[in-house]
């Protein structure tokens, strides 16, 4: 370990003082960028992250100088994957480069990679405000490049969490154009049921009567099997409970839904916000009463 460190300083050493002596400008920032290469690895070894990160840094700006745009982006990711150890703001700012420098090089496709990757981030952290932020922008990334699996993945978790944050039109929305362009593929036809439920239950957290039996009358017109299913029967049923504001009745019908098909904790989460304001509005029916 100790060995790697010396090594990784003393090539650090060597690549700065290339760049403050005499040389051609061309072949000095050449020296330096292959001593801070062999620098940052040799701190990699050291599992001295954060120099490992710093040294990256200075390959980029290296690389920069050269107008070796494609090699400096790929700098700033090295940088970014060794601060991802120690420091997550270093990471995302990395990244934010690298993001910057493959789109100035018309490298889209990796544009949104990096994007997406800063979205992880934030989301491990839980910081889902700025998730959110991320996610969209690699869906549009990804949309533009036609990569619109990745780019629907990126669209869920924005719709996701946008419900998380109680920004249910938002989500909506996205669930309900998911589905729609899920039924012009084979492949994803299949999942069009569990978008339309995503949007339902998001629906049902609105807590607008007129509004869910809408929307299940849309729902149906978009995909006419939608209502010999079972996911359409939970939100109508829930519908009709909510309108007669039977709690009772409410938590029946998820039972024998999830007695067959678990429900995740995301909609159990906000199916149980639906359920506390159902509560509430009869505790204040008891109180008029």
């Amino acid at each position: 370990m100790g060995d790697h460190l010396a090594r990784a300083q003393d090539f650090e050493n060597r690549a700065e003082k290339k760049l403050s002596g005499w040389g051609l400008f061309g072949s000095k920032f050449e020296d330096a960028a292959d001593l801070f290469d062999k620098s940052a690895n040799s701190f990699k070894l050291a599992k001295s992250w954060d120099k490992a990160g710093s040294t990256y840094i200075k390959l980029a700006s290296c690389h920069l100088k050269l107008e070796s745009k494609h090699e400096a982006a790929q700098a700033y990711v090295d940088a970014a994957h060794c601060y991802k150890k120690t420091n997550i703001n270093e990471a995302v700012s990395c990244l934010d480069n690298a993001v910057n420098t493959f789109c100035e090089i018309g490298r889209l496709s990796m544009a949104a990679r990096y994007l997406k990757e800063i979205a992880d981030l934030y989301e491990s952290e839980q910081n889902v405000e700025q998730a959110v932020v991320y996610f969209e922008k690699a869906a549009d990334f990804y949309e533009n490049e036609e990569v619109n699996t990745s780019a629907n993945q990126c669209k869920q978790k924005v719709a996701q969490y946008s419900a998380q944050l109680e920004q249910y039109q938002r989500s909506i929305e996205i669930y309900e154009e998911i589905a729609r362009q899920s039924l012009n593929n084979n492949l994803l036809k299949y999942g069009v049921k569990g978008h339309l439920l995503n949007a339902g239950i998001c629906q049902l957290c609105k807590g607008d009567v007129i509004a869910i039996t809408n929307a299940l009358e849309r729902y149906q017109d978009l995909d006419p099997t939608f209502s010999g299913t079972r996911e359409y029967r939970l939100l109508a049923d829930i519908a009709a409970a909510i309108d007669e504001e039977d709690v009772g009745k409410f938590t029946e019908v998820i039972k024998e839904f999830d007695s067959m098909t678990p429900l995740d904790s995301w909609k159990t989460t906000l199916l149980l916000r639906v359920k506390e304001k159902l509560k509430a509005k009869e505790l204040e029916e008891d109180d008029l009463t």
